[in-house]
């Protein structure tokens, strides 16, 4: 039985994101979430029925804000909207992608500043748990409106979604799940493009990867230092502390963990004066990218449990307020994305580093290209360049997108975060960087088979073994391409121990 996950009178926490997107854990909304998304539609009535002039409740839309539409035409507007704005292209998202798009919709609508109705809410929660996902092209974003225009769609019965293992029209899903159509009102069709939520939920997701990775980085970072009998005291407790960074105590300790009782290392200290770089700089490198996760994190949290729609709806039935203003303006994220791109950028160029001293007889000790018969075998002389040209992609996906700008909307939109596009160049690169990554994990352990593992620390000792359960170690040539997938599989599906 899949795990709940309830939210509504507590912090929201990306983790809970990513175990609804991928882990397909139950999402259900407190008792005090459908109270507020009462109170948040009967205000929008309210507006309505007034004649109070109100942007995106009854007037067109961006540079259209100032054509006043009558009641009777309220709802044909919300169709249109999902209609008008659903014009993504390119390749579709996944499923978890989409998902998490889903669940950062969920948590911008169960603030009940946004006026959508509770019912369109139960629509999208049991798209979430019913396992049906729209399908939403990738591009078209210049921060928000399309890709939950494509979701919006959905639940009206308009398009493709996922649903028991087929794609299938929306419409047929909805009624073998015993679900209707919604037909949105007033307000609800702004309400369901606008926001944050796209960019949130997908930094959300690579906010999931990046952690796994920085864990792994330290492991195979540390299998690779042993292999090349490092120098250990460049990870000295009390000279790491004279830099008083969190991430480089929290990876010098991690290295230290890894590393402890190895015979390897004991027996090899003073072979050398000091280790290069990419070795006895570890806790720097990977600690400051640690401190650049912990910033990226903040910013996606705080968003996370924003209200991000425009207009808002503000105080009760009897004392309320509308206000059109700029939440919906993704800044923060994309500047969160793009600095956790360079991080992660950097995290795969040190590992390629370590990597190419593996295959390297001139420095590294070992057999050249770690193959026991170099010359009619290649051994892992090429898994070098695969991870080269991955670091190379990499620092092109690195380059800030949010430093860009378009004008929109003839004018009024005149400012744009580009921030799904930041997200989604995120998550290329933390799939470039789990092959960078899986591919040391792959050369550490082979250059570890030739020293023997009983004098291998207890740390990597039991890294190794986990590769070991499904890639042998290495004595003639084979297919490298499928046992590189292996070790990518051990690192998404299993946590470091250390």
């Amino acid at each position: 039985m899949n795990a709940t996950v309830e939210w509504g009178d507590e912090p929201l926490r990306w983790q809970d994101v990513a175990r609804v997107a991928r882990g397909k854990a139950i999402l259900t909304l407190s008792d005090s979430v459908w109270s507020r998304l009462a109170q948040g539609r009967e205000i929008v009535a309210l507006i309505v029925a007034s004649g109070h002039v109100a942007y995106g409740v009854n007037t067109g839309l961006g540079a259209l804000c100032n054509i006043s539409l009558p009641e009777e035409q309220l709802s044909q507007l919300s169709r249109n909207t999902l209609l008008s704005h659903a014009c993504g292209v390119g390749p579709l998202l996944d499923e978890a992608q989409t998902r998490a798009i889903m669940c950062a919709a969920i948590a911008n609508y169960s603030h009940g500043k946004s006026g959508i109705s509770p019912a369109i809410v139960e629509q999208l929660l049991a798209f979430l748990n019913q396992q049906i996902t729209p399908q939403v092209p990738s591009q078209g974003s210049v921060g928000y409106l399309s890709h939950m225009a494509h979701i919006g769609l959905a639940l009206m019965g308009v398009g493709d979604v996922g649903w028991q293992g087929a794609v299938v029209p929306a419409e047929q899903a909805l009624a073998e799940a015993g679900l209707k159509p919604i037909s949105p009102g007033a307000k609800e069709g702004l309400s369901l493009v606008n926001g944050t939520p796209c960019m949130t939920g997908l930094a959300c997701l690579a906010l999931d990867d990046a952690q796994r990775l920085l864990d792994w980085a330290d492991v195979t970072g540390a299998m690779s230092f042993e292999a090349l009998r490092g120098q250990i005291v460049a990870f000295d407790e009390e000279i790491l502390a004279l830099k008083a960074s969190p991430g480089i105590q929290h990876s010098g300790a991690r290295l230290r963990r890894l590393l402890a009782d190895s015979a390897l290392l004991a027996e090899s200290v003073g072979v050398r004066t000091q280790d290069a770089l990419s070795l006895r700089s570890m806790p720097q490198v990977h600690g400051a990218c640690r401190d650049q996760f912990s910033h990226a994190r903040q910013q996606v949290e705080t968003e996370l449990n924003a209200c991000t729609d425009n207009p808002l709806v503000l105080g009760t039935p009897e004392n309320w307020r509308v206000v059109s203003q700029a939440n919906p303006h993704g800044e923060s994220v994309a500047m969160a994305c793009d600095v956790l791109a360079i991080a992660m950028a950097e995290l795969g160029s040190m590992s390629e580093r370590r990597l190419d001293r593996l295959v390297n007889p001139l420095v590294s000790g070992l057999p050249a290209f770690l193959v026991a018969k170099p010359g009619v075998n290649s051994g892992m002389m090429i898994a070098q360049y695969v991870a080269a040209s991955l670091c190379g992609e990499n620092k092109q996906l690195a380059q800030p997108a949010v430093l860009d700008n378009f004008v929109t909307s003839a004018l009024q939109e005149d400012h744009l975060s580009l921030g799904t596009g930041s997200a989604l160049k995120l998550h290329r690169l933390l799939g470039n960087l789990y092959h960078i990554i899986g591919i040391e994990y792959l050369l550490a352990a082979q250059a570890l088979h030739f020293h023997g593992e009983n004098k291998l620390a207890p740390g990597t000792r039991q890294s190794l073994a986990l590769l070991r359960e499904t890639v042998a170690p290495w004595e003639d040539d084979r297919w490298l391409a499928p046992e590189i997938g292996k070790a990518v599989n051990v690192l998404k599906h299993h946590q470091p121990g250390f």
